[in-house]
């Protein structure tokens, strides 16, 4: 994609880059909210994470990006023409960048049904939605703040439930929706309401790169692109290539990533000891670290592991008290986040030395049979 400017080529913004990587490991973990200024590489690392993702396998007569692969998945668009015996041409294409505007309404989201159609016809002729165009995909919306309540609440069920179920005068369609949701909002234009903050699985807060090293790097690596486009990307497709094949190994990896008790115990305790009301941070945290060991081609999740998972997941559930700094609330996890840590390394060395006196005493039970 040399109109795309390469997602390893894309200069610091370390934990936004993490934030996505993780949700194109598995989706369902529920998306990313990023917060921060204007021009600090949002749209463009969701665009280029796209670029880079491998083609999926589709119906290709399909609205809905069907997975020919998995019947249960399957749209009622396919069921139809199946049940006539209809023969579906199958085939592959890019992995669809769907940029929901600002001005979207509920119909052009989620789809509308013909009533008059099914009447007169008793046909069910669905017209597709921006969810059925973002299925299997990555749904970008810049501004999700400006958006309706109602419509990003709609946005966020589909991507919770994976499934788009559209129902008019007793007539319903279904298809499937699960994508990627990538958030961008800017903090000074206002806030999401907390129910609708709460629905989002990640958050990331992004600045201005104020090292000036990485800020000329940005400048060279802008003009270059600019200038030749295609030479650039064939530049950097070695390493797009590593990372593309990394995230789609992660992907086959993550079923097989286990977790122990001992684990769900620290989300746990760290989630109580935060004071974070529900339990969705405590499942996205899991999530995010069984995706974060698969991505570092473990099959069982650590410590880093969560607190990487906890570094995204926890911002933005932190409760807000009356007269309290936020960069307080931030300074104030980072710091249980290291306690924990610490813990973490004091409980391994004690591991260790218990397991080296147990060693040195069977030698000596050894040395005494002898």
């Amino acid at each position: 994609m040399p109109s795309i400017f390469p997602f390893t080529a894309i200069v610091g913004q370390e934990r936004m880059k993490t934030a996505l990587i993780l949700n194109a490991i598995n989706p369902r973990i529920g998306g990313v909210l990023i917060r921060g200024e204007r021009g600090t590489a949002k749209s463009t690392a969701s665009r280029a994470l796209a670029a880079l993702l491998p083609d999926i396998d589709v119906y290709l007569d399909s609205p809905f990006n069907d997975d020919p692969n998995v019947p249960e998945s399957w749209s009622d668009w396919v069921k139809q023409r199946k049940d006539r015996g209809e023969i579906l041409a199958v085939g592959s294409h890019r992995i669809r960048f769907v940029d929901l505007p600002v001005s979207a309404t509920e119909d052009r989201v989620v789809g509308t049904l013909d009533i008059e159609q099914a009447i007169k016809k008793g046909e069910r002729h669905f017209e597709p939605g921006v969810l059925a165009a973002a299925n299997r995909g990555l749904l970008y919306v810049d501004e999700v703040n400006l958006l309706d309540d109602h419509v990003v609440d709609l946005l966020l069920d589909s991507a919770a439930m994976g499934v788009n179920v559209v129902e008019r005068e007793g007539i319903s369609f279904s298809h499937p929706a699960r994508f990627m949701f990538v958030g961008t909002m800017n903090p000074e234009e206002g806030d999401l309401r907390p129910q609708l903050l709460d629905r989002f699985a990640l958050c990331v807060d992004i600045h201005s790169i104020s090292a000036p090293a990485q800020r000329m790097s940005i400048l060279e690596r802008t003009l270059e692109f600019e200038r030749d486009p295609d030479a650039f990307y064939k530049k950097w497709q070695p390493e797009e290539t590593t990372l593309a094949e990394k995230i789609i190994h992660a992907r086959d990896l993550l079923p097989k990533v286990s977790y122990t008790k001992r684990d769900l115990y620290t989300i746990a305790e760290l989630m109580a000891e935060m004071h974070v009301d529900g339990h969705r941070g405590d499942i996205v945290i899991l999530k995010t670290a069984i995706a974060h060991a698969a991505f570092m081609d473990r099959t069982s999740i650590n410590r880093l592991d969560i607190l990487i998972a906890a570094e995204l997941a926890l911002p933005h559930r932190l409760k807000r008290q009356p007269f309290q700094d936020t960069s307080a609330q931030f300074q104030e996890l980072a710091e249980k986040l290291e306690q924990i840590r610490d813990e973490a390394d004091e409980q391994i060395q004690k591991q260790a030395a218990a397991s080296e006196s147990t060693g040195a005493i069977e030698e000596k039970k050894t040395m005494l049979n002898r």
